[in-house]
C-alpha cells in the first residue's frame, strides 16, 4: 500500500494498468488502420497555436531573466566604477561633494530600474507562463480520454456485431448440451446465455456513454480556452515591452542628467587645476627670478669696483687722454654747444669737475649713436681702443677682476679680458647692474653669439 501512494488500493492500480493496456492496444489498432480515429481539425490547429505560444513565451521569459541579470551586473559594475572615482577624487578638488552625490544617485537609479523591471515585467511574465503547464496537462488528458472514447466505441460496436451470432447460438442449442442436460434445464441454460449477452452489451454501452461524457467535457473547455489564450498574447507582449521601454527611457533620461552633471563638474575641476597650476608655476618662476636676482646682486658675489685715489698728475693725464679720446672726429655732435670749453691757458689747468661733466655729456651721445645706428659704420672705433667694434654691439668693457659664473646664462671672466656689450632682446629681462655680452676673443675666432652671457657691470671698466 505504501508504494501505491495517497491511499490508492490494489483494485484502483489494476484498473489503471488495464486502462493503459487498452489505450496501447487502441493506438496500435489505429496506426495499423484496423480501427478508425476521431479527428478534430479545429482543435488540432488550436493545439499547434498553443505549442507555438508556449515556446515563444518560454524564450521571452528566459531572455528577460538574462536581461535582468545583466542589469544587475551593470549595477554592480557601475557602483564599483563610481566608488573608484570617489576614492581617487581628492578632497581638495573642485566638486568633491557633487561627485559623491552623483555616485549615490547613480546607484539608486540602477537599483530602482532593476526593482521595477522585476515588478512590472518579470512577475507578470511568470504569471503569464504559469498557465501553460496546466493547460498542457489538460490537453494531454483530453488526448487520453479521446483514446478511451474510441476504444469504448469500438468495443460497443464489436458487441453489437456479435449480438446476432449469440442469438442464433442461443436459439439453436448445442447437441452435447441437449444430450447432457435434461429437458427441464435446457430452457434455463438458454435464458442464462441471453442474460450474459445483454449484460455485456449494457456494460459496453454504459462505458461508451461515460467515456464520451468525460471527453466532451474536457474537449469543450479547451475549445473555448485555447483561442482565448492565443489572442491574449498580443496584449501581453504590448504591455510587457511598453513597461520595459518606459522604464528604460526614464532611467536613461535621469542617468543622462547625472552624467552631464559629472562631465560639467570634471570640466570645472580640470579648469580649476589648470588655473592653480598656472598660478603655482608663476609663483615658482617669480620666486626663482627673485632668488636669481638676489644671488646676482648679493654683496658677496660682485666685488665693488675700486675707487682708490691716484696721484693728481696721473689723474689729470688720464682725464686729458679721456677728453681727447671722447673728442675724436669720428663722433658727430649735433651741436657744438654741448659743452663749453673752460677758458684756461693749458689743458693741464682745466678743472677736473668740468672735464667730468663734459665726459658725462659726451659719452651718452656716443652710446646713442652706436645703439640707434649699429649698421651705419662697421668700422666705428671705440674711445680708448684701436680695434673695430663689430655691428650689433654697443661698446666694449674690460674685466677688472675674475668672475666665476654661478649660472648657465652667465659669462665667466678673467681679469684683463675684453667683452663686447650687446643689447638685451627684451629690455625687461635685464637686471639692474648686469650686462650682456660676448668675449672679444670668442668673437674674433667664431663670429657668432653662441657664447654670450650676462656678467656684473661693476667687475668691468668701460673702454
Amino acid at each position: 500500500m505504501s508504494e501505491t501512494g495517497k491511499g490508492v488500493n490494489a483494485g484502483k492500480l489494476a484498473s489503471n494498468v488495464q486502462k493503459r493496456i487498452t489505450r496501447a492496444q487502441e493506438k496500435m489498432m489505429q496506426k495499423l488502420g484496423k480501427a478508425d480515429e476521431t479527428k478534430d481539425t479545429v482543435f488540432e490547429e488550436g493545439v499547434a497555436n498553443f505549442n507555438k505560444q508556449m515556446a515563444e513565451g518560454t524564450k521571452l521569459q528566459r531572455d528577460l531573466r538574462a536581461y535582468l541579470a545583466a542589469i544587475k551586473t551593470m549595477h554592480e559594475c557601475s557602483k564599483h566604477l563610481q566608488e573608484c572615482l570617489a576614492e581617487m577624487y581628492e578632497p581638495d578638488w573642485f566638486g568633491k561633494e557633487e561627485v559623491d552625490s552623483i555616485a549615490e544617485d547613480t546607484d539608486l537609479l540602477w537599483g530602482d530600474l532593476h526593482e521595477k523591471l522585476v515588478d512590472t515585467a518579470l512577475i507578470s511574465m511568470d504569471t503569464y507562463m504559469a498557465q501553460f503547464p496546466e493547460i498542457k496537462a489538460r490537453i494531454a488528458k483530453r488526448d487520453r480520454k479521446l483514446v478511451d472514447f474510441d476504444s469504448a466505441r469500438h468495443h460497443f460496436a464489436s458487441i453489437q456485431k456479435s449480438k446476432k451470432k449469440d442469438e442464433v447460438k442461443t436459439a439453436k442449442p448445442l447437441t452435447l448440451m441437449e444430450k447432457a442436460a435434461p429437458s427441464w434445464a435446457q430452457g434455463i441454460i438458454s435464458a442464462h446465455q441471453i442474460a450474459q449477452t445483454n449484460l455485456t452489451r449494457c456494460q459496453a454501452e454504459e462505458e461508451l456513454a461515460r467515456a464520451q461524457k468525460v471527453f466532451e467535457e474536457i474537449n469543450s473547455d479547451l475549445q473555448d480556452e485555447l483561442p482565448s489564450l492565443w489572442d491574449s498574447r498580443v496584449g501581453f507582449y504590448v504591455t510587457t515591452f511598453q513597461s520595459i521601454a518606459g522604464l528604460e527611457e526614464k532611467f536613461h533620461r535621469e542617468i543622462g542628467k547625472l552624467n552631464q552633471n559629472l562631465c560639467n563638474t570634471l570640466t570645472k575641476m580640470e579648469e580649476q587645476q589648470e588655473i592653480n597650476g598656472a598660478a603655482a608655476n608663476h609663483n615658482a618662476t617669480v620666486e626663482s627670478d627673485s632668488t636669481k636676482s638676489a644671488s646676482k646682486l648679493s654683496p658677496g658675489l660682485p666685488v665693488p669696483r675700486p675707487l682708490g685715489p691716484s696721484p693728481a698728475k696721473e689723474e689729470k693725464q688720464d682725464i686729458i687722454n679721456l677728453f681727447e679720446d671722447e673728442l675724436t672726429p669720428n663722433i658727430n655732435f649735433t651741436t657744438p654747444s654741448q659743452f663749453d670749453s673752460p677758458k684756461v691757458g693749458s689743458l693741464l689747468d682745466m678743472d677736473v669737475d668740468a672735464v667730468h661733466v663734459v665726459n658725462a655729456s659726451v659719452a651718452p651721445q656716443a652710446d646713442t649713436t652706436a645703439t640707434t645706428k649699429p649698421n651705419a659704420d662697421a668700422s666705428v672705433t671705440n674711445g680708448s681702443s684701436d680695434a673695430e667694434l663689430p655691428s650689433g654691439f654697443l661698446y666694449k668693457v674690460k674685466a677688472l677682476h675674475d668672475y666665476g659664473a654661478t649660472d648657465s646664462d652667465e659669462l665667466e671672466l678673467k681679469a684683463g679680458e675684453v667683452v663686447f656689450v650687446m643689447p638685451f632682446n627684451n629690455p625687461d629681462e635685464q637686471d639692474d647692474g648686469w650686462l650682456l655680452g660676448v668675449k672679444e676673443s670668442h668673437w674674433l675666432q667664431k663670429k657668432d653669439f653662441t657664447a654670450k652671457g650676462v656678467f656684473p657691470e661693476n667687475f668691468t671698466q668701460r673702454l
